[in-house]
C-alpha cells in the first residue's frame, strides 16, 4: 500500500503522493487523489512525475483535461513534480499547456520539490 503525505508548506496544506502507487491516468485516478486530499485537509497535491500516466502528457487523449477539471471541481490544486522535458520536446502544445499552467495558482509542472517550496513562498 502507498502512502501519501500531509505535510504544510508555508501554511499551505500539502498531500505529498508517494512516487509509487497507482498511476494518474484518468478521473477515477483524480478522484481517488481528490477523496484522500478532502479526507487530510490538504489544499494542494503533489504528484510525483513517476506517477504520471504517459497518456496525461498526449493532451489529445483528454486525459489532463479531464483530471484537471476534476480538481478545478473540487476546488484543489494540482502539481506534478519531476522532469517532464522529453514530453514537452515533443509537443508544442504541451509546452504551451504547461507554460500557462505554471503562469496560474491551479496547476504547476515543477522540477523539483525545492520549486515548489519556492512558489507557496512567493
Amino acid at each position: 500500500m502507498t502512502t501519501n503525505t500531509l505535510e504544510t508548506l508555508h501554511d499551505v496544506p500539502v498531500l505529498r503522493c508517494a512516487p509509487e502507487g497507482p498511476a494518474l491516468d484518468s478521473e477515477r485516478a483524480a478522484l481517488d487523489l481528490i477523496g484522500d486530499a478532502m479526507g487530510q485537509g490538504a489544499e494542494l497535491v503533489v504528484v510525483p512525475v513517476e506517477r504520471v500516466a504517459d497518456e496525461f502528457f498526449r493532451l489529445r487523449s483528454g486525459v489532463a483535461g479531464a483530471v484537471v477539471q476534476k480538481f478545478v471541481t473540487y476546488r484543489l490544486r494540482l502539481a506534478v513534480v519531476g522532469d517532464i522535458s522529453a514530453h514537452v520536446e515533443a509537443s508544442d502544445a504541451l509546452r504551451d499547456f504547461v507554460y500557462e499552467s505554471n503562469q496560474g495558482g491551479q496547476l504547476w509542472f515543477l522540477t523539483r520539490y525545492q520549486d515548489l517550496d519556492d512558489r507557496l513562498r512567493r
